[in-house]
């Protein structure tokens, strides 16, 4: 330390402090106690008041004490001056994670734009400027990333400060782009309405990089919560869709009724019915035959997001199927000594099923019915029972149409080899009968 001259160690202490984002006086402090530190591991001291040391916060000039005796740095050897270029490092360290927490901390939740600047692993590293000057290194985890988005270096990214997580040694700040916080923090962005409070985003739903739909509410009645979204020829959802690389949105309108909030959550697909059964969580949504594969959507996605944004457990039925459950609940619960008005009960409450009296159990139906325990166990095994035999016919039906569906290819790939097979016929018989019309050449 002695040979650094005390101007340029002025410069050096601004430098760390703009480079770092750090307290210029910190720094000071820091530099004081680690001269201190070295002195007692120089003089193998264990009076830890016996040193002192001041930094002139203007020249720059290092003062060091011992009692009233003024210590010459120079007698400190280089090992102690290397002691107190360690303490001062492990202290700059100590104080920029300190900086890095207090600030990021803040910051949870904020949309940034910083740029990648590597991947380690799976994992993403995105330099994310703090204080104005400095650069802090933040991670993306895999699950955190858009399945399928690549980045490289120096690319542009626009995410959401996730998390900030102080390890002990190291401030570890999480960042994510497949939060579904992320998209209402982008639509924040997008939608003076929202920013301002008059529109709501009430529940969101997401499968990152695939689809994402948004219940929104207005506190307005002259502002209309899914126009104010999606904006003038669809110009802000664009905007949000763009920086998500495509993802689908779908903004539909919240409503307190589940009822209607779930048929909402379905669209585009139309319901024709909507039973709820508050016992089991579970809504029962019959769909004409036409519907039906728009309301489970490609691999189940428009069902599965309906049921997160609604809070339900949703299953669709056409209206044969539903019709076909309750017919078979409401035979197992008759041959139980169970009344019309009772069966019509249950079903009001959304148990449509054998399966579903299974899940109630008998303290339900002797609470809502007013019956016997005995007779509960009874009506419950009649059920099971029931169950087996609906399992059993959904199994031969689902075998059957297999079937139907093997027969129908396979007439098919019938229909497609007889029809190649004329083709080929017919095309080769000009090529027979050239030789005999092609002209004889003269002689």
């Amino acid at each position: 330390m002695s040979t650094v001259k005390p101007q340029e160690l002025l410069r050096l202490l601004d430098g760390i402090a703009k480079e770092r984002n750090l307290d210029k006086e910190l720094l000071f402090v820091d530099l004081e106690q680690a001269m201190v530190s070295a002195a007692r591991k120089h003089f193998d001291a264990e009076d830890t008041e016996e040193f002192q040391c001041e930094v002139d916060r203007f020249t720059g000039r290092i003062t060091l004490w011992r009692g009233e005796e003024v210590v010459p740095l120079e007698s400190l050897g280089r090992i102690p001056a290397q002691t107190a270029k360690q303490v001062m490092i492990q202290r700059f360290r100590e104080e920029e994670r300190t900086a890095v927490f207090s600030e990021f901390g803040g910051r949870v939740g904020e949309v940034v734009t910083g740029s990648a600047l590597r991947y380690e692993g799976g994992t993403l590293i995105v330099g994310v400027t703090r204080g104005g000057t400095s650069v802090a290194e933040a991670i993306m985890p895999r699950r955190e990333q858009i399945p399928g988005e690549q980045h490289q270096p120096g690319d542009r990214v626009k995410c959401l400060i996730l998390e900030v997580r102080d390890e002990g040694s190291a401030v570890k700040v999480i960042v994510s782009r497949a939060a579904p916080e992320f998209i209402k923090k982008l639509f924040e962005i997008e939608v003076p309405e929202i920013a301002d409070k008059v529109v709501e985003i009430k529940a969101i739903a997401r499968e990152p990089g695939q689809r994402t739909k948004v219940a929104v509410a207005s506190i307005d009645s002259k502002v209309d919560a899914v126009g104010a979204c999606v904006g003038v020829r669809g110009s802000r959802i664009r905007n949000v869709v763009d920086e998500m690389g495509g993802e689908k949105i779908d903004i539909v309108r919240w409503n307190e009724s589940s009822q209607i909030l779930i048929q909402n959550a379905l669209s585009p697909a139309k319901t024709a019915e909507i039973s709820l059964c508050f016992e089991l969580g579970r809504a029962t949504v019959v769909v004409p035959d036409d519907q039906l594969s728009l309301a489970i959507g490609k691999r189940g996605q428009n069902v599965r997001l309906a049921a997160r944004l609604s809070g339900w457990d949703v299953d669709i039925l056409t209206p044969e199927e539903y019709t076909k459950s309750l017919d078979a609940m409401e035979a197992a619960l008759l041959a139980g000594g169970l009344t019309d008005e009772q069966v019509d009960q249950l079903a009001a409450l959304g148990i449509i099923s054998v399966m579903d009296m299974e899940e109630i159990g008998s303290f339900f139906l002797k609470e809502t019915l007013g019956i016997e325990e005995a007779v509960a166990k009874n009506l419950l095994a009649l059920c099971a029972a029931k169950a087996v035999e609906v399992e059993a016919d959904r199994e031969k039906s689902k075998t059957e149409s297999l079937q139907r569906k093997a027969a129908m290819a396979s007439e098919a790939a019938k229909g497609l080899d007889d029809l190649l097979g004329g083709k080929a016929v017919t095309s080769a018989a000009p090529e027979a009968a050239a030789p005999e019309a092609a002209p004889t050449p003269a002689g």
